[in-house]
């Protein structure tokens, strides 16, 4: 992904690029992310503060601050990590894929998957947004940033299925992002708050509605020749 937030700009604390383990130092503080991480998806990154994480990590107030340096660092990092952590689960399975239709797909049903199991806990790329829609600063922007990588690469998944000739030539691959994501808001909205059954069948069946509607007229494959 061309984003700066993309796995290979992270910081990966859980080891070094060489393989060796990482120093104490860095394992701590990715602990302590871990745990951030943990709360943050049951009381929004507000809700993440530095005495509860002290408790709960067994340090001192000031040891956990160490490592960061600050409240919005730390909730920075946590942003960084779910980011890492969503990349590794959806976009990169999906790389695995062909360019096009199957590559779109795999990214919504990953995209899907990911979101229906963090329904007893929360998304954060949701929560974050209402926390921080009217909230100017570091956080908000490293989550704004985040989002948008990964709007970014839904983009360029269906400007390739496009161009491989499985979706009409004149579409708007902004639009067509834009209600792809407005399935998972939506299905996110209608199992965790109103928990409605059915929602993930409903999500898929729009997703299909999406490719109908957008889909290109794919010539049907030669007839084989006949056996003599």
């Amino acid at each position: 992904m061309d984003s700066t937030l993309s796995s290979r700009n992270l910081i990966r604390t859980r080891r070094q690029a060489d393989g060796r383990a990482a120093p104490k130092g860095q394992q701590t503080k990715a602990a302590i992310v871990d745990k951030a991480l943990e709360m943050a998806a049951q009381v929004g990154l507000e809700g993440i503060s530095i005495g509860a994480l002290a408790e709960a990590m067994g340090m001192s107030k000031s040891g956990v601050f160490a490592h960061f340096g600050s409240r919005d660092e730390l909730q920075i990092s946590v942003v960084r990590e779910y980011y890492a952590r969503f990349e590794r689960d959806v976009f990169e399975p999906a790389m695995q894929l062909p360019r096009g239709l199957p590559r779109l797909r795999a990214l919504f049903d990953q995209w899907m998957r990911v979101t229906t199991t963090e329904l007893d806990s929360g998304c954060i790329f949701i929560s974050g947004a209402v926390e921080f829609d009217d909230r100017p600063g570091p956080v908000r922007d490293a989550l704004a940033e985040a989002v948008g990588a990964w709007m970014e690469a839904m983009v360029r998944a269906v400007a390739q299925a496009k161009a491989e000739g499985h979706l009409q030539g004149d579409v708007d691959e902004r639009q067509v992002t834009f209600e792809i994501h407005a399935l998972i808001l939506a299905l996110h909205y209608e199992a965790r708050f109103m928990q409605r059954p059915g929602t993930v069948e409903r999500a898929q069946r729009g997703f299909n509605n999406i490719l109908a509607r957008y889909g290109a007229e794919l010539p049907s494959p030669a007839p084989a020749p006949a056996r003599r």
